[in-house]
């Protein structure tokens, strides 16, 4: 097991240089019912179920540095292009370069909402972080909980399990500094008993957290290869293809 503080500050020697950070890959999604993407390159967690496993893995060796003009730009042009009015970070973990992410909120104009997707370990483990997220007034931040407890978490990331408790006390920090936040978490590999015990806990937060977002396993090829050889077991999952559309 790994401490995720740590290789997050590791990850971030090999994408952050300054205010630049690697992406490898600008597109338009058809989640939250459109959304202008950029898939940053970095995370400080190694989930089993994760979709781009291969980038994770593997910065070093995958995408290219961009200025955060060149990002708020191309999320932009993709946004008027495709008549969108999201914008989001997505595919690693986007608040390991820190001061990249601050400039690229600051290009983004409140006509635009833009949806921060975090594990939110990072937002645990200092508050100053959620009070400087606090000013962008189109700020919606989703924190994605790896599991419904520290156990499950830790199985699911392989990194220690107290960073369970780093991404609910980001929770914290987001709704005292007054952020807009909403909890989702992925529970296709967890027995009822514990997702009702997860909402027990949110509640203590926030009454509204209690009703989390659901994520559900997909199933693409690659990881339901690794989950296979790994012999890691679940409970509920869909075929990329066929994703209920209150998920989408």
């Amino acid at each position: 097991m790994f401490n995720p503080i740590r290789l997050s500050g590791l990850t971030e020697k090999d994408v952050c240089k300054n205010d630049l950070r690697k992406y490898y890959r600008f597109r338009p999604s058809r989640f939250y019912g459109g959304i202008s993407t950029a898939d940053c390159v970095g995370c400080c967690l190694r989930c089993v179920f994760c979709w781009a496993w291969n980038v994770v893995s593997n910065p070093v060796d995958h995408g290219n540095f961009y200025h955060p003009d060149d990002v708020a730009r191309r999320l932009l042009n993709i946004a008027e292009k495709k008549h969108l009015r999201q914008l989001r970070i997505s595919g690693n973990e986007p608040t390991i370069c820190r001061e990249h992410l601050m400039k690229v909120l600051d290009l983004i104009n409140d006509e635009y909402q833009f949806i921060l997707e975090t594990n939110g370990i990072l937002i645990g483990e200092d508050e100053g972080y959620a009070k400087e997220l606090s000013r962008f007034k189109h700020l919606y931040v989703r924190v994605s909980l790896k599991g419904t407890c520290e156990e499950e978490f830790s199985k699911l990331t392989g990194a220690l399990p107290e960073g369970f408790e780093l991404q609910l006390k980001a929770l914290e920090n987001l709704v005292r500094n007054k952020v807009n936040v909403h909890p989702a978490c992925m529970i296709s590999f967890s027995p009822p008993e514990n997702i009702k015990a997860l909402r027990k806990r949110l509640k203590t937060i926030c009454h509204a957290f209690e009703d989390f977002e659901v994520e559900e396993l997909i199933l693409y090829p690659r990881v339901e290869e690794r989950l296979k050889r790994l012999n890691i077991l679940y409970f509920t999952a869909y075929k990329p293809d066929n994703i209920p559309s209150e998920q989408i």
